[in-house]
């Protein structure tokens, strides 16, 4: 019985969990063999009156070297399996709200608030800066508050012309900014199909394209990256598409 009473208690706690992203209309998943793989595979949804509908094709991406590690991010935090830290070389795992485009041109195609990057422009990986996981202009907040940070935004002028960050978007991952919780994790252009990142999950020029202009803040998008297996063990719970199935 009392094996039963936890199961029982799991399985609310995990519906709880769905309300947070209950108003979400769009939803990007990504999901990975397993908790150690550096690459997977993007799928996107759409929420129609029978159900999440899959819109598009699926299409390769790359995540961070080491692979996958729970996140903080809507679902409650997890411990059965790797936990992201900071430095770790590995993209977060869960639920996450979609935040602002960026890109390096003055605009975009798309709905979603875009940041034109400036050169000055930097996200904050430094754990005791107040400003931890946020991007900021140095310009604005001050050239000591980015000082020992290694994420310049404008990756074409401060990193020998990489083209990463030319168009990208914020995955809101510890957004309470916990220390050493991880930071600076984006959508973003790959370097080729075969180069995995330091934590975010990067992707081809085309499919980038594709979701900037697809994503509406109106429809409360989400990204969901998960390894199969427990994307399997969740997917009811959490109110996650079947992959690959019906409208559900």
């Amino acid at each position: 019985m009392f094996v039963l009473a936890l199961a029982f208690a799991g399985t609310a706690a995990a519906k709880d969990e769905a309300a947070a992203w209950s108003d979400a209309r769009q939803m990007v998943v990504v999901t990975t063999p397993g908790w150690n793989v550096d690459h997977g595979t993007l799928r996107t949804y759409a929420r129609t009156a029978g159900g999440w509908k899959e819109v598009g094709q699926p299409a390769p991406v790359t995540i961070g070297k080491a692979g996958a590690g729970w996140g903080l991010g809507l679902n409650a935090p997890r411990h059965d399996g790797p936990v992201k830290r900071e430095g770790d070389l590995r993209s977060p795992a869960g639920v996450f709200e979609i935040g602002e485009a960026f890109g390096y041109a003055a605009k975009a195609d798309t709905a979603m608030p875009y940041r034109a990057l400036s050169a000055t422009d930097y996200c904050v990986d430094v754990s005791d800066s107040p400003q931890y996981n946020r991007i900021v202009d140095a310009e604005v907040v001050g050239e000591k508050v980015v000082e020992g940070s290694t994420e310049p935004m404008r990756r074409d002028i401060h990193v020998n012309g990489d083209q990463r960050y030319r168009q990208g978007f914020v995955i809101e991952h510890n957004r309470q900014q916990r220390a050493k919780g991880g930071s600076c994790i984006f959508g973003h252009l790959w370097k080729s199909p075969v180069d995995a990142t330091t934590g975010c999950t990067a992707m081809a020029p085309s499919l980038m394209r594709r979701l900037l202009a697809w994503l509406r803040p109106e429809q409360h998008p989400v990204f969901v990256l998960l390894p199969e297996q427990a994307y399997e063990a969740l997917q009811h719970a959490w109110h996650l598409p079947v992959l690959g199935g019906a409208a559900r």
